[in-house]
């Protein structure tokens, strides 16, 4: 590929070089662990952005020990990523090191950390020229240079963060390392501020830069501005109409009454907290007048919840997993047959669905008996006493007195059977 994006220059790399980690060789030996989805996380979020063997010193994962996270940095000097994962507060605070991890070796590494429970914790270590990785039933040992020398990430990275917007920023970017990013699986957030300058990058637990290109390729100059570029589609623009916008006069789905499943793990997050909020709120007032409401909103709370909190879990062990898992999802709720699959899974657990399925349906048969019996009848006393009442409070709409006094004979007849009936009763 043509070299037309600007890298980090050789001599802003020789600028950090006095701060720059260079870790001592027989240092006392350090060690933290790390489940294996998170590892494989932060391999695969940075390896793309990683250099060719022509540069030794980029040319691998950078493991980086602070004292709250360890960090996976790569740089190409077109690029610079750093993915991070917190330490367990035991091992927070403790000796930092930095060790870069060979990127002849990288494959070998990732493919078997994925030989590991995903949950399971892999224990990283430093020995004078090794750094080994600890599985409870196998280890994995890289040859190291303990000293090799790695530009100081950091304060790269707070220069991109702390640049200033530069007149109307329009830079040019290569596409193929724009590609890169989608190693992150997540949504980004990208800061630009001048034609000339890097761009930061931000995701979740993840940071980084890209170089602008040299030549901007939209047109035949090489200092390109939007003005230049929109005269450039002079024609196409100037036939558009105003006012148009992508977020409001585009197709639509189909109308019509249908569940919309949230595919991003963050909405399925919020839709779970909210429906443990309302169904809460729902259910007050109603254990009384209203049971079977009540419990309905009691179970939807609690199942809401539950479901949060193994997301959360679930997240936190290992991002990508929980994110392909909630897409998976929403598309068997869109589906419609989540019933089929709930017995499905039932039968492959062991369970027996049919026999649930018969007892539940016994049961809302009894529960409905139960109820039948339960409901008071009104007697035939009651009957008559409610139609003399009637009776009576029609007396005062009849203007004639004739018609007065037969309602009133009527009334006082009925209360006469009520008595009856009641006696009889």
């Amino acid at each position: 590929m043509t070299d037309t994006t600007e890298p980090l220059p050789p001599q802003r790399l020789a600028e950090h070089a006095a701060m720059a980690e260079h870790p001592t060789p027989g240092e006392a030996p350090v060690k933290i662990t790390i489940n294996a989805h998170q590892l494989g996380r932060l391999i695969d979020t940075t390896i793309s952005h990683m250099s060719g063997e022509d540069i030794e010193q980029l040319h691998g994962i950078r493991l980086d020990v602070g004292s709250t996270y360890l960090y996976a940095v790569t740089s190409d000097r077109y690029t610079i990523a750093a993915a991070r994962y917190r330490l367990d507060d035991t091992e927070q605070n403790s000796e930092p090191f930095a060790r870069t991890i060979p990127g002849n070796y990288l494959r070998s590494l990732r493919e078997w950390v994925s030989t590991q429970v995903g949950h399971g914790l892999i224990a990283i270590s430093t020995t004078v020229g090794r750094l080994v990785f600890a599985a409870p039933d196998s280890e994995f040992h890289i040859p190291v240079t303990d000293d090799l020398w790695f530009p100081n990430w950091r304060s790269l990275l707070r220069s991109v963060a702390e640049q200033t917007i530069e007149g109307e920023p329009f830079p040019a970017l290569d596409s193929g390392f724009l590609a890169r990013w989608a190693g992150t699986g997540n949504i980004l957030r990208v800061r630009v501020t001048a034609d000339q300058k890097a761009l930061l990058v931000f995701a979740e637990d993840f940071i980084g830069a890209q170089m602008p290109a040299r030549y901007a390729g939209v047109g035949p100059v090489k200092d390109e501005t939007i003005d230049s570029a929109r005269h450039l589609w002079k024609d196409v623009l100037d036939a558009g109409a105003t006012g148009v916008d992508m977020a409001t006069d585009m197709p639509e789905d189909e109308p019509g009454p249908r569940y919309e499943a949230p595919t991003d793990v963050r909405e399925v997050g919020t839709e779970l907290l909210k429906q443990t909020i309302h169904s809460q709120a729902d259910m007050y007032g109603k254990s009384g007048s209203n049971p079977e409401e009540f419990y309905a909103h009691l179970s939807a709370s609690v199942n809401a919840w539950m479901a949060y909190r193994f997301l959360d879990a679930l997240h936190t062990a290992d991002p990508r997993l929980a994110a392909s898992t909630a897409a998976e999802v929403a598309g068997q709720l869109d589906s419609g047959e989540i019933g089929e699959f709930a017995w499905d899974a039932a039968v492959e657990a062991g369970h027996d669905p049919q026999k649930w399925h018969d007892d539940y349906k016994a049961h809302l048969k009894d529960r409905a008996a139960k109820k039948a019996a339960e409901t008071v009848r009104p007697s035939r006393a009651e009957v008559l006493r409610e139609a003399a009442d009637a009776l009576e409070a029609r007396v005062t709409d009849v203007d004639v007195d004739v018609r007065k006094t037969w309602a009133a004979m009527d009334a006082d007849y009925l209360r006469s059977m009520a008595t009856v009936a009641a006696l009889d009763a």
